[in-house]
């Protein structure tokens, strides 16, 4: 019995070592993952995320970067000191083109956030634009793309029916609005909100998102979206997966919780809290991934390449942008 023992117990012990680096090597630890951010509905839907992760209850280790513009980003995507980004679409696109495809697309987070709004009550619809002088910023990006392509769907020639005159931020916008009658603006919120705030007579006549959505042309009206560094998401891809979850979960609460997901738009330092409750139904947080992601942005980005190639990085994205899909 004592030879029959001595035999058998290599092979149990060899078995309860095979198992046990089997256990292991199914555990995920958590991975300290770098996220950059803006300052506006990119993030705002982060912020749960944010506070779960500041109280050490995260599925993962996070460390946050919040800029001002996407050009503080920008150097610190391409340099590899962020894993992950809430960047603009287009952004995403031509980061995707200018690093060899070296990042893809994780998930839209925000769909549009432009509106048209007027000191007046002449302007209801589109078309009543026409021969109008229309204040706006973004000229040369996504904000002047997307106007000029409503406006020709709505038989109004950008260059011959409409003045636009273009201004380098929201605030020189507003001073302009105040104390006009009849003003137009196109801005995106939650400027909107805080130029409300400001000019009592100033009512949003249209919603941009709306009016795209209305064109059924099989693509979204989208802002913003989520990017990943391909390298991480090769080497950590169930960590990956818990962040998503956590992310979506993270969206969702911002929509259903207004006022506690504006103390902590404020408390993050993303925007003014008061501005931030008013503003969020209007901000479009939303969440897509896979397949319904892919064919949001599809059409989309299609569009803003027709109308300058440039704005996308030369060329459309190819399928290796977009994660999952």
């Amino acid at each position: 019995m004592k030879k029959a023992f001595f035999i058998v117990l290599p092979f149990v012990t060899l078995f309860f070592l095979v198992s046990g680096c089997a256990s292991g090597a199914k555990e995920s630890p958590p991975a300290n993952i770098r996220i950059g951010g803006l300052t506006g509905p990119t993030t705002m839907g982060m912020v749960r995320l944010m506070e779960t992760a500041e109280n050490g209850a995260a599925a993962n280790s996070y460390t946050f970067t919040i800029a001002g513009s996407a050009d503080e980003l920008t150097p610190k995507i391409i340099q590899g000191e962020l894993d992950i980004a809430a960047v603009p679409i287009n952004l995403a696109a031509v980061l995707y083109n200018n690093t060899g495809g070296a990042v893809s697309m994780l998930a839209v987070n925000t769909l549009g956030v432009l509106y048209i709004t007027e000191t007046g009550e002449k302007i209801n619809t589109l078309r009543d634009l026409k021969g109008k002088t229309i204040y706006a910023t973004g000229k040369g990006t996504v904000p002047e793309y997307v106007l000029r392509y409503l406006l020709a769907e709505n038989g109004i020639d950008p260059d011959r029916d409409i003045d636009i005159e273009w201004k380098t931020e929201p605030a020189e916008i507003i001073a302009h609005l105040s104390g006009q009658e009849n003003a137009i603006a196109m801005m995106p919120q939650p400027y909107v909100t805080i130029a409300q705030t400001q000019i009592d007579t100033l009512r949003t006549v249209i919603d941009l998102t709306e009016e795209w959505n209305k064109l059924d042309n099989g693509s979204s009206l989208i802002t913003g979206v989520l990017i990943v560094h391909n390298e991480f998401a090769e080497q950590y891809p169930e960590q990956l997966d818990a962040f998503l979850k956590e992310y979506k979960q993270s969206t969702q609460f911002v929509n259903s919780n207004t006022e506690q997901a504006a103390q902590l738009i404020e408390e993050f330092g993303i925007f003014n809290a008061t501005v931030a409750e008013k503003a969020i139904p209007y901000c479009n947080i939303t969440y897509l991934d896979g397949k319904e992601m892919k064919k949001a942005a599809e059409g989309y980005l299609g569009i803003l390449f027709e109308h300058n190639p440039k704005s996308v990085g030369g060329s459309l994205p190819g399928e290796g942008f977009y994660y999952g899909g």
